[in-house]
C-alpha cells in the first residue's frame, strides 16, 4: 500500500492533538501499513497504542487488539470513542445484550478497533472473527506469550493459531519488557513472518529514582506522609504486595485527611471499577494498589509511584515505575 507520509501526521494531529511522532512510532506505523509483521519493544508511556491505532484508521477493516487487561480495554475504548474513533471490546464482564451489540457492529464493519481477551478470542476464532474484515492483529503484553516471559499465561501460548487461520493478516506484537531470548521466543510462538523488530530506548529522563532501606512500618508511614506533603495535589500510586496492606495503608493515610482509595483483586468488579474511575478522573489523589493496577492505564498526570514493598522482579519494577510521568513532565 502506497501511503502519503503526511496522512499519519494528519491523523495524529486530528485525533490525538500531537504535532510530531515520538521514538520510532512513524517507522512502526509505516511497517504495519505495508503489511509486514513487526515486534515492538517500547517503554511504558512511549506510545505503543498509537502504533496500531493510527494504522487501524488508515487501513480500513478492523484491527483486533488482544489484551489480558480488562482495565486497559475499557480505558482505551472510552478514549477512542471520545475522540470519534469507532471501537468496542469483548470480555467476560459484559452481559449478553452488550456482547450481541458489539458482535453485530463487528460483522458490519462498523468498528475500527475491537479489543478482546485471549480467552475470548480463542472462542471466537471459528465464528465471529471469520465473519469480519480484519486488517491487523495487535498482541499487547506480548511477553506473556513466551515461556521465558515473567508473566507466562497459557491462553497466550495458543495465539500461534492466528497465522494458521489468518495467514494474510499482519501481526504486531507489543511489549515494554523482553530480553533477547524472550523476543526470539515471541516470534517463534506467534509464527511471525520475518518480522521487523523495533527496540526503542528505555531511558525515561523525566523519572528520578530514590531508595530508602531498613525502614520499619512506622518509619515507612512517616516517610510516605512526608513525601505526600512535599508533593501536594499530585496524583500518585502506592504499590503493595498484599490486599491487606493496601487496605491498612488507605485507613492510615485517610486519618491524615489524604484523598486515597484501594484497588486489589479482593474487591468486587464494581468496587474496582469505582476506584479506578475515581483515580483516573482525579476524584481521589492517591491509589494504594496491588501490582495488577496500572497495567495499560493511560493517566498522564501520575507524578509519582511508591513501592511499599519490594517488587517481584526488575521487570515488574520497570513496568510499575513507568506509570509515572507519561506526559514527559518531571515529577
Amino acid at each position: 500500500m502506497t501511503l502519503n507520509q503526511n496522512i499519519p501526521l494528519q491523523i495524529l494531529k486530528k485525533y490525538y492533538g500531537y504535532d510530531t511522532f515520538r521514538l520510532q512510532q512513524a517507522e512502526i506505523i509505516d511497517t504495519i501499513i505495508s503489511g509486514r509483521d513487526c515486534l515492538v519493544l517500547m517503554p511504558t508511556g512511549g506510545g505503543k497504542s498509537l502504533c496500531y491505532q493510527i494504522p487501524a484508521i488508515i487501513k480500513g477493516g478492523t484491527t483486533v487488539v488482544v489484551s489480558p487487561l480488562l482495565a486497559l480495554m475499557k480505558d482505551q475504548v472510552d478514549t477512542l470513542d471520545s475522540n470519534g474513533i469507532p471501537a468496542a471490546m469483548l470480555n467476560s464482564l459484559q452481559n449478553e445484550t452488550e456482547t450481541v451489540k458489539v458482535k453485530i457492529a463487528a460483522r458490519r464493519g462498523d468498528l475500527r478497533l475491537l479489543y478482546i481477551s485471549p480467552e475470548r478470542l480463542m472462542g471466537e476464532i471459528d465464528g465471529l472473527l471469520r465473519e469480519m474484515n480484519i486488517s491487523l492483529f495487535a498482541i499487547d503484553e506480548a511477553h506473556c506469550i513466551s515461556q521465558w516471559g515473567h508473566d507466562f499465561r497459557p491462553e497466550y501460548n495458543r495465539l500461534s493459531v492466528l497465522k494458521k487461520y489468518f495467514p494474510k493478516v499482519p501481526l504486531m506484537a507489543l511489549t515494554a519488557t523482553a530480553d533477547k531470548l524472550t523476543r526470539e521466543d515471541i516470534v517463534t510462538q506467534l509464527a511471525m513472518d520475518n518480522p521487523q523488530v523495533f527496540i526503542s530506548s528505555f531511558d525515561r529522563p523525566n523519572l528520578t529514582l530514590s531508595v530508602r532501606k531498613n525502614l520499619n512500618k512506622k518509619q515507612k508511614l512517616s516517610a510516605i506522609l512526608s513525601f505526600i506533603e512535599q508533593h501536594p495535589r499530585q496524583s500518585g500510586i502506592i504499590y503493595c504486595m498484599s490486599r491487606n496492606s493496601t487496605e491498612i495503608l488507605v485507613r492510615e493515610l485517610s486519618q491524615y485527611g489524604i484523598s486515597v482509595t484501594a484497588y486489589h483483586a479482593g474487591l468486587s468488579s464494581r468496587e474496582r471499577e469505582t476506584a479506578q474511575q475515581a483515580f483516573l478522573n482525579d476524584r481521589v489523589q492517591i491509589i494504594c494498589a496491588t501490582i495488577a493496577f496500572g497495567m495499560g492505564i493511560d493517566k498522564s498526570n501520575v507524578r509519582w509511584v511508591i513501592h511499599y514493598n519490594m517488587p517481584k522482579s526488575i521487570e515488574c519494577y520497570y513496568q510499575e515505575i513507568g506509570r509515572a510521568g507519561r506526559d514527559g513532565m518531571k515529577g
